[in-house]
């Protein structure tokens, strides 16, 4: 462990050491990066080049299965709880370190026997198991990057990841329970690669004995069959590619962020031990997100597992077969940090704080949110009834671009209600008007960015570098990340985060492109324009509101709303179907022919129509 966090954390000492991380940015990772994890070959360089093109550790070789797995077995605690797996029917099951290390060797064995090998692309669409984290960890421990997709998108959206990522196999189950309800992910599956010549085998976690597979499909189990537990990490360059995942972006296709080697795995390994206090000894940790989004990347696999901590995981709704659900797990387990998005708790909130009483919460002394900025009146409720009044709530803003959280109520801060907090060693956010100047004026909004490099940053986009640039040339000469969000600093340096700057919609903590949307719209036959915006809403954050032109032909009905609706989900996904879709004559455009969604925001809203200059007439 580091010297720099060999004391317990305090307010005093935080300030010193930021103010060092942001003074001598090498000396702090460098130091960071040999004492926190283990290399297989030490770096040479810390860091080189400037951003945006700059690389961390160069020189370095590692494994991230190593610091997640062996290095905790070396170390005598093979016997130590990696994760305890429950799911809506009260099945559970509990794998150790050494267990989880051994079935991460016999799955990396069978598939570099299935011709899979370093740089291959995997493809993962499977609700949260202990299965779905042992492909990721195998993927990692031969050097194959996996690309984890939501089990809750369209076949339409998983052929786009697979086909843009050219996955040569793709893992999936044969079905997962969520609201009591069966869902069927194998035809979802059998939809999407049909098309896809990439694609050499698919790889079932058969749970139903009735599934019939083909001839090119395959059962989990039998891909470590006759294999061997013993596989060695292979050595990895710190900046080669450890995984891709997918985010919509302003653009219609989704864009393929790739995080590395070395730097993902210290930033997510320091933020997870930092802000949850996690401690491999005393606590039980649990994150309610999915690994098909980067919160469960860095938060439920690779940070937790860097850290040595026992991990709770459930796969299911909160709210079946009742409203107490998850606290019944927290209190049967202990769990001691939490973690979940304010959509969650404000579902929870208008379930009744009937539900939280019912059982003892008293174990938690961390209590997180993510995803979206948490409104003060969730955040209060959060506190109250689910901590206690006793446990600490922390707020997190970050991006599946940046790694890992970059602004947070560090626990040894004080928290405000509605304000995402201070920012993490060595990130420097400022706030730039809209012709780049830097605000330093209090309360006042602006576009925030990030002015240093840090080692959890994206290092690309699969097969776009030109969509790489765009994050970090919004305001040249400087290379400023750029984030997309609004914000506003209080009179103690703490960040409010008020929304994006840009067309993406947050509906329950998952980001939706607007003109992704919208594509999906055109494409029905019965629509020739769409435009989609965010509207704000108590308990999914934000919802997405349509406003279309109808062919000539076509006559507008709610039998036609809902057919659309229908549309959009097999295209994108359930979370992406519109809340409403109005029917109009025409929508508000520039003279250059681009939709001005913030009139359409405005008029919907009841509010001012502000700058319509650029308006087409």
């Amino acid at each position: 462990m580091s010297t720099l966090f060999s004391s317990p954390l305090t307010a005093e000492k935080y300030h010193k050491l930021y103010q060092e991380s942001l003074n001598d940015p090498e000396s702090f990772w460098g130091e960071l990066a040999r004492t926190e994890l283990e290399w297989l070959t030490p770096f040479e360089r810390i860091l080189s080049g400037t951003s945006p093109q700059v690389k961390w550790f160069e020189g370095g070789f590692l494994n991230i299965t190593h610091n997640c797995l062996d290095r905790h077995v070396l170390a005598g605690k093979g016997d130590k709880i990696a994760y305890i797996y429950s799911n809506e029917l009260d099945q559970e099951r509990r794998i150790t370190y050494a267990e989880l290390r051994a079935l991460v060797c016999l799955v990396a064995n069978g598939l570099k026997k299935l011709g899979i090998s370093q740089g291959d692309r995997v493809l993962i669409y499977m609700p949260l198991c202990i299965e779905q984290i042992v492909l990721m960890l195998a993927c990692a421990r031969i050097g194959a990057v996996h690309s984890v997709v939501y089990a809750g998108f369209s076949a339409e959206a998983v052929r786009v990841r697979i086909k843009d990522a050219g996955a040569q196999l793709v893992c999936t189950a044969d079905l997962t329970q969520r609201n009591g309800k069966r869902i069927d992910l194998l035809s979802i599956v059998r939809q999407a690669v049909a098309d896809c010549s990439s694609v050499k085998r698919t790889i079932v976690l058969q749970r139903d004995p009735s599934t019939t597979l083909s001839e090119s499909e395959q059962t989990f189990e039998s891909i470590s069959i006759d294999e061997s537990e013993h596989c060695p990490p292979t050595p990895l360059a710190s900046n080669d590619p450890l995984f891709i995942l997918y985010t919509s972006g302003t653009t219609g296709t989704p864009k393929g962020v790739v995080h590395s080697c070395g730097g993902y795995n210290l930033y997510s390994h320091l933020t997870a031990r930092i802000n949850f206090d996690l401690d491999s000894k005393q606590d039980i940790y649990w994150c309610t997100a999915d690994t098909g989004w980067i919160t469960g990347h860095s938060y439920i696999v690779y940070g937790p597992l860097s850290n040595g901590v026992t991990s709770v995981i459930y796969e299911g709704s909160p709210i079946f077969p009742k409203p107490n659900r998850w606290w019944e797990l927290v209190e049967r387990y202990g769990v001691t940090k939490f973690y979940t998005s304010p959509t969650a708790i404000r579902t929870l909130m208008r379930e009744g704080a009937q539900w939280p009483a019912q059982h003892d919460l008293s174990t938690l002394k961390i209590i997180g949110s993510v995803g979206e900025p948490i409104n003060p009146a969730a955040w209060e409720w959060y506190k109250e009834h689910v901590g206690g009044n006793q446990a600490v709530v922390i707020d997190t803003w970050w991006q599946t671009e940046t790694g890992g959280h970059m602004i947070g109520g560090l626990p040894f801060l004080k928290q405000k209600p509605g304000k995402a907090g201070a920012p993490f060693f060595g990130i420097k956010p400022l706030l730039l008007d809209e012709r780049g100047n830097e605000i330093t004026a209090t309360d006042m909004i602006g576009e925030l960015v990030i002015a240093h490099p840090w080692p959890g940053a994206l290092t690309t986009c699969w097969n776009n570098q030109e969509r790489y640039q765009q994050y970090w040339n919004s305001y040249p000469p400087q290379a400023y990340f750029y984030t997309g969000d609004l914000a506003q600093f209080d009179e103690d340096g703490y960040l409010c985060i008020l929304g994006r700057a840009d067309d993406v919609i947050n509906v329950a903590g998952m980001r939706v492109g607007t003109a992704e949307v919208e594509s999906a719209l055109v494409a029905h036959d019965a629509i020739a324009e769409s435009a989609a915006i965010g509207i704000a809403h108590d308990i999914k954050g934000e919802v997405i509101e349509a406003f279309v032109i109808l062919t000539r032909s076509t006559k507008w009905s709610k039998q036609l709303e809902d057919e659309i609706k229908r549309w959009v989900r097999s295209q994108i996904g359930y979370f992406a179907v519109p809340e409403k879709i109005t029917a109009v004559e025409s929508l508000p455009k520039t003279r250059s022919g681009k939709i001005m969604r913030r009139v359409l925001k405005a008029q919907t809203l009841g509010m001012p129509l502000g700058d319509t200059s650029t308006l087409e007439g």
